[in-house]
């Protein structure tokens, strides 16, 4: 019997990401990390190399392509991904391979009125993702990622599934959007019909759900809320699918919105997730409460809202003003 070949290095970092369930984003970034750090070591292979190596690679990032902290933590941490999960190395990294740290700088959050004044300058689809971004407090990719079972309208609420550390929450449905993403919904389903009728319809489904669940693919509750205007080859299974919608079109529609309603600010998708939460605590609600439907696992996270609110000086009030 003919021995299979072993598997490449990168397809062998595939399995073991796919078994941990991570999102195919992090999947193409993790191997985009390594093959950089193989590069950068003249394609020595990792199991030659060490901790010596992965320093003089992050020190590379830091030093010479002066990268940002976030940056260097997820280089390290595809790395030591590798080394644990693919080749079951154990690595010793030393005291001086430390994470950089994030730049304690405070979110930018647009005042209500101008959070209205973006969202008014934009239309359709991109609109109403808007909305649910301020309205519900979810992140780009979430939003995204919505599908029609997620709208519980009877309650009121919208479900995140598998967020950022795969835990599911609840956070609240804005009643002035229920209708629209009924409509949304009725979008969906007319699709939905014709990609049937066409010998289509199939969704991804996360996990083993496509296994236990044969049929649901097909199923409209399944579908993506915010369908892509067109089918494409899913890039794991190989099969004709409807993704959602690419996050580049939502982050050009909100950036052209902002410069149209003269927002002398940044202005991107995460500014609605901080508006969100500032605007609660202005309004009195408890930090726990936010916390939870921001989804935080630690409430430190949630604590930077509460600094946002804070006059400039820590309150004090100036003597110019006396």
């Amino acid at each position: 019997m003919e021995q299979k070949p072993p598997r490449k290095l990168l397809d062998q970092v595939s399995d073991a990401i796919r078994t941990k369930h991570y999102s195919y984003r992090t999947e193409q970034t993790y191997k985009d990390w390594i093959k950089r750090f193989i590069l950068f070591h003249h394609k020595r292979h990792p199991k030659d190399m060490g901790a010596p190596e992965i320093q003089a690679f992050i020190t590379h990032l830091a030093v010479e392509k002066n990268v940002s902290a976030s940056t260097q933590n997820q280089a390290l941490s595809a790395i030591l991904f590798l080394y644990r999960h693919v080749l079951q190395m154990e690595m010793d990294v030393p005291a001086d391979i430390i994470r950089a740290e994030k730049s304690k700088t405070l979110p930018t959050v647009l005042t209500h009125a101008e959070a209205l004044a973006v969202i008014s300058q934009m239309s359709g689809v991109t609109q109403l993702m808007a909305k649910i971004l301020y309205g519900s407090g979810l992140r780009l990719m979430e939003c995204l990622r919505l599908r029609v079972k997620d709208i519980d309208f009877g309650n009121r609420q919208i479900i995140v599934r598998d967020g950022k550390g795969e835990d599911d929450r609840v956070t609240i449905l804005p009643d002035s959007l229920i209708p629209h993403l009924q409509g949304q919904i009725q979008t969906v389903q007319r699709i939905h019909q014709t990609d049937l009728g066409d010998g289509f319809g199939e969704v991804y489904l996360p996990y083993a759900l496509a296994r236990k669940y044969p049929n649901a693919s097909r199923e409209l509750i399944w579908q993506y809320l915010f369908p892509a205007s067109g089918l494409s080859k899913d890039p794991q299974t190989g099969k004709i699918m409807r993704h959602h919608l690419d996050p580049s079109l939502l982050q050009k529609a909100i950036r052209t919105a902002a410069q149209k309603a003269g927002i002398q600010k940044p202005v991107s998708p995460h500014t609605f997730r901080h508006s969100f939460a500032t605007h609660l605590l202005q309004a009195g609600y408890d930090i726990r409460t936010v916390q939870e439907l921001l989804g935080h696992k630690d409430v430190k996270t949630t604590m930077i809202y509460t600094h946002v609110l804070q006059r400039g000086g820590f309150a004090v009030k100036s003597p110019l003003d006396d």
